[in-house]
């Protein structure tokens, strides 16, 4: 069986489209586990069927918060079983999840697994992530190789649709709870690649995703989560010169930004303001 978890923040229309793109087609058997994150959300309590669990976080988590909690109850159901982190604004396209099952099982040693993500017109918006640890640079690939491989070995994968053979973790995998939104995706599989394990991107399963449809709700929360993700993540992976350099770079940005878009640049701060603040309880030295 495979296992699909998503996190829902408000977001009970968009979970119900990504449903139906899945039992419209599907033949393969799974469960559909939804982390609410937004408690008074009552509209999503008629998703639920024998096929679709629903898991009242009691709070927002985050993404990060979200994916653990459903991590942990895949894990105590089946050790080995293979979950599908997937956000809320994408959808299948028709055979998606027996190509998901059928790639796992031909590829049982590959540990994180990640699919090329397409924008609803057919352009690329995910093809791997590469990492750059020399200058800070976290970049989103949208073209796969031209390897006839049908994966690659790649730095990073989108949380937005990652899959994980969970028999290959010694215990639950985690994503680290310092992050709340942003480049949470990133610092697992990282973390997770420096312990041995293998991430990759394969050609053979696509997913459809509609960029920002959800994150767009709130721009000034936006910048300001990714700001301190962007610093915090390269804190962890990255030397103290680098992270120096990009804080500069993004501190000369909000400033720029205060004359035209004020809001942007207050936003920005207060990402700065907030890793800065978690960096020294961390006990870190990077900004000292």
């Amino acid at each position: 069986m495979i296992y699909l978890i998503t996190v829902n923040y408000y977001s009970t229309e968009l979970i119900a489209k990504l449903l139906a793109s899945i039992q419209a087609q599907s033949s393969a058997s799974y469960q559909f586990v939804i982390i609410n994150n937004s408690p008074d959300d009552r509209l999503l309590q008629t998703l639920k069927e024998d096929s679709i669990l629903v898991l009242e976080a009691g709070d927002n988590l985050g993404f990060g918060g979200g994916c653990n909690l459903g991590l942990n109850w895949v894990y105590a159901q089946d050790k080995e079983a293979i979950a599908w982190l997937i956000n809320p604004d994408a959808t299948f396209p028709e055979g998606a999840l027996e190509q998901a099952i059928n790639f796992c099982t031909l590829h049982p040693y590959l540990s994180i697994i990640g699919t090329i993500v397409e924008e609803p017109g057919g352009n690329i918006w995910f093809a791997g992530g590469e990492f750059n640890p020399e200058n800070g640079r976290i970049i989103a690939e949208n073209s796969f190789s031209n390897s006839t491989d049908d994966y690659i070995e790649t730095s990073w994968i989108t949380g937005c649709s990652l899959l994980l053979n969970l028999k290959k973790f010694p215990s639950c995998p985690q994503f680290d709870p310092d992050f709340f939104l942003y480049y949470e995706d990133f610092d697992f599989c990282r973390r997770y690649a420096q312990q041995g394990h293998t991430v990759a991107v394969t050609n053979q399963i696509r997913v459809i995703h509609q960029p920002s449809s959800i994150t767009s709700r709130n721009p000034s929360l936006k910048f300001e989560h990714s700001t301190y993700s962007y610093l915090l993540a390269l804190t962890k992976h990255t030397r103290r010169t680098v992270v120096l350099y990009r804080l500069g770079r993004i501190l000369f940005h909000a400033l720029r930004a205060s004359l035209v878009e004020p809001e942007k640049a207050i936003a920005i701060i207060k990402g700065v303001f907030s890793y800065v603040v978690r960096v020294r309880s961390l006990g870190k030295s990077t900004i000292d």
